[in-house]
């Protein structure tokens, strides 16, 4: 009998001890998960933006590329901008969040569609100043750093080791800057060159209205639309390559509702990146957008693209109906990003005029 008390006690005991183990096991995942959850919040804080004239100066001063009257060579705002948006991907607080396999970073989905918004517009200056500023002509040669810089840039952003998505934008960076030297006649090698024609930029001004127009059309998407299939309108005998004959499917269009927040942040991060190339491009093409008399036109598109900024106060992205009671932030951002588009065609327009 007595045998029998003792080793229900014993049971007990262990039991209780188990229960109390588990709750503490139990509390410290609810700490980790608190902790997790602010650490997330603050890396998803967008970063704020710089003086792209003030940085411009600052970087030369360190690397001694001040001419001696203490101007800054043409395009080298420019440049320096490009470099400084990079540095921002990598070095805003927690890094670049893309490619982490970690928490909270691999819970996180805003931050890394504003990061992709961002790097979407790196690559294109990337591949403009390569393909178009830093060339006289079509037979001209490439410059030696930013056709290294330009595929860095293009590289993987999911890849986290072997090598790491970090590690290849640095690299890239680097390039840039021993472009910067060069630019600014700070280096040994031979000068570098960065033309601020308006052909040039009306090249580089397609490719960011083609950005804006598909990244409004998946805003507007937010919610179902019909549209027309005008895809061909304009010439009667041309054609296209699909396999698609379900005109219904393609008639209604929908951004997927897990999405839509992913596309609304890669709009954001898009904006953010032109609002500071846009201000570089009116400070070294100054001289050919007052000839054009466009600097007022691009002044327009800056401010558009700075309203889509403004703070979010909503602790979700909103999917409102058009009219409805709800929001539609998809919506409000997608109107934002059409009127600086239709400006940027406009001061195309003046561009290419002679």
């Amino acid at each position: 009998m007595m045998a029998s008390v003792l080793s229900k006690l014993q049971f007990w005991k262990t039991s209780s001890h188990i229960r109390g183990l588990w709750k503490w096991l139990l509390a410290l995942v609810c700490i980790l998960v608190i902790l997790l959850s602010i650490l997330g919040m603050y890396w998803s804080n967008e970063p704020s933006q710089f003086d792209v004239v003030a940085e411009a100066k600052a970087t030369a001063q360190a690397r001694d590329d001040l001419d001696e009257n203490k101007q800054l060579v043409v395009g080298y705002t420019t440049a320096n901008t490009l470099h400084e948006m990079v540095d921002t991907l990598l070095n805003k607080p927690g890094g670049f969040i893309s490619n982490d396999v970690m928490p909270p970073g691999i819970f996180m989905d805003n931050m890394p569609s504003w990061e992709f918004g961002v790097l979407v517009q790196t690559r294109d200056l990337a591949r403009a100043m390569r393909k178009e500023f830093s060339r006289s002509q079509s037979q001209s040669t490439e410059d030696v750093n930013l056709k290294v810089a330009e595929p860095q840039f293009n590289f993987d952003n999911n890849s986290w080791a072997l090598p790491s998505s970090e590690s290849e934008y640095q690299r890239g960076n680097q390039e840039v800057l021993s472009y910067m030297d060069r630019l600014s006649g700070n280096s040994s090698q031979a000068p570098a060159k960065f033309y601020a024609r308006a052909d040039n930029l009306v090249d580089w001004l397609s490719d960011v209205s083609t950005r804006l127009g598909s990244l409004s059309q998946r805003l507007s998407a937010s919610v179902v639309k019909v549209r027309e299939n005008t895809d061909l309108a304009g010439n009667k005998s041309a054609q296209e390559a699909s396999n698609n004959n379900n005109e219904e499917a393609y008639k209604y269009v929908k951004t997927p509702w897990g999405q839509i927040d992913n596309v609304f942040y890669e709009a954001r991060g898009t904006s953010w990146a032109l609002i500071h190339i846009l201000k570089s491009v009116e400070v070294d093409f100054a001289p050919t957008l007052r000839d054009k008399n466009a600097l007022v036109s691009l002044r327009q598109i800056i401010r558009e693209l700075e309203a889509t900024q403004e703070s979010i106060w909503s602790p979700m992205i909103l999917n409102g109906s058009g009219f409805g009671v709800l929001a539609n932030h998809s919506l409000v951002m997608a109107s934002y990003l059409s009127r600086a588009n239709a400006a940027l065609i406009d001061l195309r327009s003046l561009l290419e005029q002679g």
